[in-house]
């Protein structure tokens, strides 16, 4: 099994170029289904992305990857489609479930298994099922799958979500694309992802409009059969990257190909702790910080401070000077990372839903074992930091979400390496 051997307490120089989003891929990928031909460009070469695309060769679509132009070809199936999804493409990958709005509104059933990816939560897909319901789809669970039916078509329906939820909102635009008459979508998220499903979906032709939580389709028909697409860039590795930035830049440390404007909770969180931040169009200068402050701050939907940083965040915390809190309000098991950063010298306690940090202390290299996503490269932040060796044990956690992360790091003088 691979791992990372890091030799921390280095300064970093130079530049990084963020990839495009993870989370706007999948969705966009699942989307595809309902399209004829679509090029995306900006793809990150990422496990989930390899496998979604492998759920789309199953399903029947043609995919060509040119990797070196980070760009993925996908045709119409030419003979008939599975409308499964099954456990062992879906197991690994949360966003597997988003297959399933497609299917039904494109082929009227689908056969999904309950998905897997990340154990930071139980993360139900009662709100997808609930939102496909209201749009007439016929549903049960059965030996671990999703059998969802509309043999007569999907119709419009006014749908308030009871909690806010990135993927249940997505498979609900997915569905409600071609439903007959008009949808209203509320208590929706909004998050800049969400938002370039829509911009997707209108070169398809579709009619939404979002205002504040709430989006609009109308009934509409495919008029586009070709068309290119490029994602948004993954702003959960940006702030990774922005992180690291505050922890260890030597002068300044430039990320480039981002949207400050997308970015602004995570910079202004940053600069609440004392991080120089300077904006450009493209592109965020990290400053070299001279003292940090302590912080309380509490994980929500966007435009509020993402769930997906919170572990990041947290490394930071235990260089700052007195007592920080993060009340993680999204999952209720995202603190998974605690005992790794603990092993590494970190004083945190956890009460009820809410990490205590006391700083700033001493990290020291160990070995330590990723336990999801965001909390692997959490730990590749401490060993970063700390003084003397550390071993990452699991990092086919962090190949699911981060591409090119030790290239990315060496570029800017981090001795980092994969055995």
């Amino acid at each position: 099994m691979q791992k990372l051997i890091i030799k921390g307490n280095k300064e970093l120089s130079g530049k990084i170029s963020i990839s495009g989003s993870k989370n706007a891929t999948l969705p966009i990928l699942a989307a595809s289904i309902l399209a004829n031909q679509v090029k995306i460009k900006n793809i990150p070469m990422v496990q989930d992305i390899f496998t979604m695309i492998d759920l789309l060769n199953f399903i029947g679509l043609k995919t060509k990857i040119i990797k070196k132009k980070n760009t993925l070809e996908i045709k119409k199936p030419e003979k008939k489609v599975n409308t499964l999804a099954p456990y062992k493409l879906v197991k690994t990958m949360r966003a597997g479930v988003l297959v399933l709005g497609s299917l039904l509104t494109k082929y009227g059933k689908a056969k999904v298994s309950l998905p897997g990816g990340c154990a930071i939560g139980t993360r139900p897909v009662d709100l997808h099922l609930f939102a496909l319901k209201k749009l007439g789809a016929k549903i049960k669970i059965k030996n671990g799958y999703i059998f969802a039916e509309a043999k007569k078509g999907l119709k419009g329906a006014n749908i308030s979500f009871p909690s806010i939820s990135v993927g249940a909102t997505e498979n609900a635009l997915l569905a409600a694309f071609r439903a007959a008459g008009k949808t209203v979508l509320k208590n929706c998220a909004i998050e800049p992802e969400v938002k370039d499903l829509i911009k997707f979906l209108k070169k398809l032709g579709a009619k939404i409009s979002l205002k504040g939580r709430t989006i609009s389709i109308q009934e509409c028909k495919i008029s586009n059969s070709k068309i290119t697409h490029e994602v948004i860039f993954d702003r959960i590795e940006a702030g990774t990257y922005m992180i690291a930035s505050a922890l260890l830049a030597r002068k300044e440390l430039i990320i480039n190909k981002v949207n400050p404007k997308n970015l602004k909770s995570e910079i202004d969180v940053l600069k609440k702790i004392g991080i120089q931040i300077i904006k450009k169009k493209t592109s965020i200068i990290i400053k070299k910080g001279k003292k940090f402050k302590k912080i309380n701050i509490i994980t929500k939907p966007y435009p509020g401070f993402p769930t997906d940083l919170q572990a990041q965040l947290m490394v930071l915390l235990t260089q700052v000077n007195g007592t920080s809190k993060i009340k993680e309000d999204i999952f209720e098991n995202r603190f998974m990372h605690v005992p790794e950063l603990k092993r590494m010298g970190a004083e945190i306690q956890i009460k009820d839903k809410t990490a205590i940090i006391k700083g700033p202390t001493k990290l020291n290299g160990a070995e330590v074992m990723a336990t999801d996503l965001r909390a692997s490269v959490s730990l590749v932040l401490a060993g970063l930091v700390a003084e003397t060796r550390t071993i990452i044990n699991r990092i086919y956690h962090l190949d699911r979400g981060y591409e090119l992360l030790e290239k990315k790091l060496k570029s800017c003088k981090a001795d980092i390496r994969r055995v």
